[in-house]
């Protein structure tokens, strides 16, 4: 009988026990479960110091490449440009199209890498052993097609005399070249006109040299518009004009060599100031003189006589 109320007393005290814990169970739950949504809304909404620093630091890394994109987008139209613009000068030089490298060989390039990475080291020796000996011979039949380039170079040097590659006056310090070939401020006009020659600003009486070897083909001794004028037949296509000149040396159909003095520089025509026009033709259509300087222009001085033409405003005829 002792044993039972024990028993029952001790089941009470522990349902009243429970019963007193019970709510601070619940609200410690209730408190976690709040800290923990707390947690997770904070974290998911305020970046910590470092989460901000990465965050933006990809911001700016993003921002930074469309730039770039943007940049190479422009770089790439510019380099288009002036593929585009190699190609023509080109054409005009040697009237072809110029051979595309890249367009033939990407694509083999690519095969040829796909088909190496799955060989051996032993078939790659073999391919590379193969591919030696062709390059051998075909260095073999390099220098005999340079031999032979030579040697037609050597007797076509009649038609290379042909070429008019000189300037026409003494400009060894390039400071004499005033107008280049392309559209410039007409003097009389007041307006942009095309111009298709070169203007070099010089006194009268200045010397004036035949660029080629040729046959003078056509005298303009009026007071035209391009006043007293030379024109020299090259042959193969070129012609060239030597304008606005005070006097001239040579009589029509004589034979001249590059070098020979044709006339003297002077003001005669249509001219703003004493100078000389000279012109250059391939088949009839005139190009720019400065590309056939070649003779006597070392590199830098090719690339400076092609900033001096561009930098010109205003042409004197």
């Amino acid at each position: 009988m002792k044993t039972n109320i024990s028993s029952n007393r001790a089941k009470v005290v522990r349902r009243q026990y429970f019963r007193r814990t019970l709510p601070f169970i619940y609200k410690a739950l209730t408190w976690a479960a709040l800290i923990i949504a707390w947690y997770i809304v904070f974290a998911l909404v305020v970046d910590m110091p470092a989460e901000y620093r990465l965050r933006h630091s990809v911001d700016d890394m993003r921002r930074e490449y469309e730039n770039l994109e943007s940049r190479y987008s422009e770089l790439n139209e510019v380099l288009d440009n002036v593929v585009e613009r190699d190609k023509n000068v080109f054409r005009k030089l040697f009237q072809a199209d110029p051979y595309d490298l890249n367009a033939s060989e990407e694509n083999n390039r690519q095969e040829l890498k796909a088909s190496l990475v799955e060989l051996s080291n032993g078939e790659l020796q073999r391919i590379m052993n193969t591919r030696v000996k062709s390059a051998q011979q075909q260095t073999t039949r390099l220098v005999t097609s340079y031999e032979k380039f030579g040697d037609a170079v050597v007797s076509d040097y009649m038609d290379l005399k042909c070429i008019p590659s000189i300037q026409p006056i003494n400009n060894s310090r390039l400071t004499l070249l005033a107008s280049g070939k392309k559209p410039l401020i007409n003097p009389f006009h007041r307006s942009m006109t095309e111009h298709h020659g070169i203007d070099y600003l010089v006194p009268e009486g200045i010397a004036v040299f035949a660029t080629a070897d040729g046959r003078v083909d056509n005298l303009s001794e009026k007071n035209s518009t391009h006043g007293k004028a030379v024109t020299i037949d090259h042959g193969n296509g070129y012609k060239t004009t030597y304008s606005h000149l005070l006097d001239i040396r040579v009589s029509e159909g004589q034979r001249v060599k590059r070098g020979d003095i044709i006339a003297l520089s002077g003001n005669s025509g249509l001219s703003f100031a004493p100078h000389l026009h000279y012109e250059v033709s391939l088949f009839g259509t005139r190009v720019d003189p400065v590309h056939y300087f070649f003779m006597e222009l070392s590199a830098d001085d090719y690339q400076r006589i092609i900033r001096i033409a561009l930098s010109s405003m205003q042409s004197f005829d």
